[in-house]
């Protein structure tokens, strides 16, 4: 497959060295990954980046620590092209359930969140703005219990852009949703990136093929073993699990799935994973 011409800049997150562990076990140790702000010509371009890895592994810890909302044992999380330590606040946390204020109109759960960060006439003129970008107009007198999955995800990846600078953490966004509601999901994810330079949607998922097809880069977790074979205790990213998918020609391809260079690196990922 042809390569996009696409050029790096300043970093827009860093793991350093993130070690954790809960009741003296080790669940991550020594991650170390750093996302840039990747730019192409005469377009703005966003990031999807994916962090893989199988069930149970410590997923949802570094959604939690990415997102401020847990500190490491050691090591650091830098956000923001000023590079500070996260705080809550500073990502966008989108977790599985869509979770919005059930006593509150669509359009004030959007406003809760947009005055979080602007004055309150600037933060319903957003509001405004991302009702219409989000296709969420039309629903904006109704309460969460009736919008449709699809809609619910809109909200709540709206409601994160509102009140962050620009990185979005997604938490299994693919989990248990039909064919459809995924590529409803894909247009979304594809369309906040496009909406500003550095916009980047950070992909937590065990759904190999379509965090894939989405992302420029990945990252996956597993386990690594000493020179006798035993197991090192906490999940880690070897180097050899860094991936590039920009250079390897299969970044911002549209149906890059039908690709054989696609299915077969999928296929690779599958190995690693299982010999992880």
């Amino acid at each position: 497959m042809t390569a996009h011409t696409y050029a790096y800049r300043d970093p827009i997150l860093t793991l350093n060295n993130v070690s954790i562990s809960f009741n003296g076990e080790k669940v991550l140790r020594d991650i170390n990954a750093q996302v840039l702000d990747v730019t192409r010509p005469n377009m703005s371009q966003g990031q999807v980046v994916g962090f893989y890895g199988r069930s149970g592994i410590g997923k949802s810890v570094l959604c939690r620590i990415m997102a401020g909302l847990i500190a490491p044992s050691t090591g650091t999380v830098e956000v923001g092209l000023a590079q500070q330590p996260v705080e809550p606040g500073l990502v966008g946390f989108v977790q599985q359930r869509y979770p919005l204020f059930d006593h509150r109109t669509l359009h004030d759960n959007l406003l809760v969140a947009a005055q979080r960060k602007h004055a309150p006439a600037d933060a319903r003129q957003h509001v405004d703005t991302y009702l219409e970008r989000f296709g969420l107009a039309p629903h904006r007198r109704k309460y969460p219990a009736l919008l449709s999955g699809g809609q619910r995800q809109r909200a709540a990846i709206a409601q994160q852009l509102l009140c962050s600078d620009h990185l979005i953490l997604l938490d299994e966004p693919f989990s248990g949703l039909d064919v459809a509601m995924i590529d409803e999901v894909k247009k979304i994810i594809v369309e906040v990136t496009t909406m500003d330079e550095l916009n980047t949607v950070i992909i937590v998922s065990h759904d190999i093929v379509t965090t894939t097809a989405l992302a420029d880069r990945l990252w996956l977790l597993g386990y690594e073993h000493d020179a006798a074979g035993a197991l090192v205790p906490g999940a880690t990213i070897s180097p050899q699990h860094q991936y590039n998918l920009a250079e390897m020609g299969l970044a911002w391809h549209e149906n890059v799935e039908a690709e054989p260079e696609f299915a077969q690196f999928v296929e690779h990922i599958k190995q690693e994973i299982r010999g992880s």
